[in-house]
């Protein structure tokens, strides 16, 4: 993963040269050398904000720049930053800054800026993160899936496991997996599945995928670690990960029950790998 930091970097650098322009997360991933699925999930991690919310938030601080300093009309603001009509600039505008687009325009409105990110990785001391290294042959699993969008699954991923888990003992799987696969652009598909066996009968409802034979990172975690884990899996590990490389379209979260002694359910991430 030499030069991964130089390389996200160079990424945002192409979004903020471009942000009048329309932008396909294919092209902006492939500035950092990343599927356009880890591009996006290592964004979140790094950056606290989804690339779509960041370029929306970069847009919407440029477009009260110039409302606020120059003789610019609305709509022409609109069309520059990619908005085909006055109202959906308006609603943008207002949900960012809190005031409207004619507001802005005013001397002294009040306005909000959102600063170009630059990815720095600094060392202020070390800090633990567990983790192994398997190699696994090919498994099935079993299960629902629903599309998500990668600017909302944070807020909606949640919402599928409660639809799920509200079906107490009637629902069809138990959900010792969740796994994120086929990413295209923006959209992806996310499985709640558990472990499939060729005897058993497949539930109403469910489907099955194969993952491919791989070798995974381990990183065990709790439920009440689990974003801070993730958060140092891609900020702090993958960029010193040496010999490896990110492999395959897909990453999973394996809720185990508690083991002996203990009430919390155990948590592990899962990441392909493949060597350099």
């Amino acid at each position: 993963m030499q030069g991964w930091i130089e390389g996200f970097q160079e990424s945002i650098d192409f979004i903020e040269k471009n942000l009048t322009d329309e932008l396909d997360i294919e092209v902006i991933a492939s500035k950092a050398a990343l599927s356009p699925f880890y591009y996006q999930r290592i964004f979140g991690a790094l950056c606290g904000v989804t690339v779509g919310e960041y370029i929306r938030a970069r847009r919407m601080t440029l477009a009260a720049q110039e409302l606020s300093r120059q003789d610019v009309k609305v709509i022409d603001v609109a069309v520059k930053y990619g908005y085909d009509s006055p109202d959906s600039f308006t609603k943008a505008f207002q949900k960012f800054h809190g005031i409207t687009p004619l507001q802005a325009k005013d001397p002294g409105a009040p306005l909000r800026s959102f600063a170009p990110l630059h990815i720095k990785i600094t060392m202020e001391g070390g800090t633990m993160l567990d983790y192994r290294i398997v190699k696994k042959a090919p498994f099935t699993i079993v299960g629902v899936k629903r599309p998500f969008n990668s600017d909302t699954s944070y807020q909606e991923i949640p919402k599928f496991w409660d639809e799920l888990l509200a079906q107490g003992e009637k629902r069809p799987i138990m959900g010792t997996f969740g796994v994120c696969l086929d990413m295209k652009g923006k959209e992806f598909d996310y499985w709640i599945a558990d472990l499939y066996f060729p005897w058993e009968k497949i539930p109403e409802g469910c489907e099955t995928r194969m993952i491919p034979e791989s070798e995974w990172a381990e990183f065990p975690c709790t439920m009440e670690n689990l974003q801070e884990t993730n958060t140092k899996i891609w900020s702090e590990w993958l960029p010193t990960l040496k010999g490896y490389s990110l492999a395959g379209e897909y990453d999973i979260e394996v809720y185990l029950p508690p083991q002996e002694g203990s009430s919390e359910m155990s948590v592990e991430i899962w990441v392909p790998l493949k060597k350099d």
